[in-house]
């Protein structure tokens, strides 16, 4: 996640929020294998952080970290590049310049679904210098690189186009999403009907944080945790500093997960979450610790199946 934040325009078309969870219309019953068709399926925890693991790696092999410019954070792209196309999605590698620098985006298109209604997750993939980045944003990156191999497993075909992308430069400025939604023409722009950001979600001392800038995407992301007696707040320390801003400024309605960087837990939060109040939700925040050891196991696992009931709900 980015330290400063950029100044955000909240465009009206942010919240339109028409055709997000458009629906056919309601049958007299619904079979229970019909229900049973359209539920996500669970994300292992464990091959989420095997991909973990993967990237810490990847940074101890390049000098302890995945950030822009350096050979850590190509070799990232590399490595979950390998695992889409082996999963029958369609890549993209995407270059930019940053700082004098080669950066990269990977996009990702899963076949079939409505591609005047494209629905987009990511995350950003690098780190910065100072250490390897496992939660910021390892974490995103690996659920969402998951989510989309289940997608393949379980050949969904979704009624909407489905898009995943692993953004670069994020530290520096939120550079490659920018890069990515400056170019794209206003007719393509306009085919993206809501795009999915998840930046720290598996933070060491964890609050559930939801983005609010859209209804319809905040409703699905509050139901979910609501069905598992997990309280959320709305997210406020990252606010405009993860890639979505570059989409809501676009006019893209956005959404997203987040457990916290570098702010204090309070008291309050400690009790509804289980956390350690006067401790930073993150303590390892751009720092050579956040490792493997910097991930809450249960944070991670909850998010990673909330990424992909977003998914699949927002798809259909």
């Amino acid at each position: 996640m980015k330290l400063s934040a950029p100044i955000r325009t909240l465009t009206a078309a942010a919240l339109v929020t028409s055709g997000l969870l458009a629906m056919p219309a309601a049958t007299a019953a619904t079979t229970s294998e019909e229900s049973a068709a359209a539920a996500a399926p669970d994300i292992p925890v464990a091959d989420v952080k095997a991909h973990l693991g993967e990237l810490q790696k990847i940074a101890e092999a390049n000098g302890g970290n995945r950030a822009h410019g350096q050979p850590g954070y190509k070799a990232s792209i590399d490595y979950i590049k390998g695992k889409l196309d082996a999963a029958g999605f369609t890549t993209t590698v995407k270059e930019f310049n940053s700082g004098g620098a080669t950066g990269y985006n990977l996009v990702a298109d899963w076949p079939g679904g409505d591609e005047g209604q494209t629905l987009m997750a990511g995350a950003h993939l690098d780190s910065v210098e100072s250490g390897p980045g496992i939660n910021d944003n390892g974490s995103g990156s690996a659920a969402v690189l998951e989510t989309a191999l289940a997608v393949s497993r379980e050949q969904l075909k979704p009624a909407k186009h489905l898009r995943f992308a692993w953004w670069g430069a994020e530290e520096q400025g939120l550079v490659g999403s920018r890069n990515y939604v400056n170019s794209l023409p206003d007719a393509d722009r306009s085919k993206i009907s809501g795009y999915l950001n998840f930046d720290m979600i598996g933070s060491p001392n964890p609050g559930y944080f939801v983005y609010d800038d859209d209804p319809a995407i905040e409703k699905v992301f509050k139901d979910y945790f609501a069905g598992l007696d997990v309280p959320t707040e709305i997210e406020t320390e990252g606010d405009g500093r993860s890639d979505h801003a570059s989409f809501l400024d676009a006019g893209i309605p956005v959404g997203g997960l987040f457990t916290g960087a570098g702010n204090t837990m309070s008291s309050e939060q400690a009790q509804k979450w289980g956390g350690k109040a006067g401790e930073s939700f993150d303590a390892c925040y751009h720092s050579d610790c956040d490792t493997t050891e910097n991930i809450n196991d249960t944070a991670l696992d909850r998010n990673s199946d909330a990424v992909a009931h977003a998914i699949w709900q927002l798809s259909s």
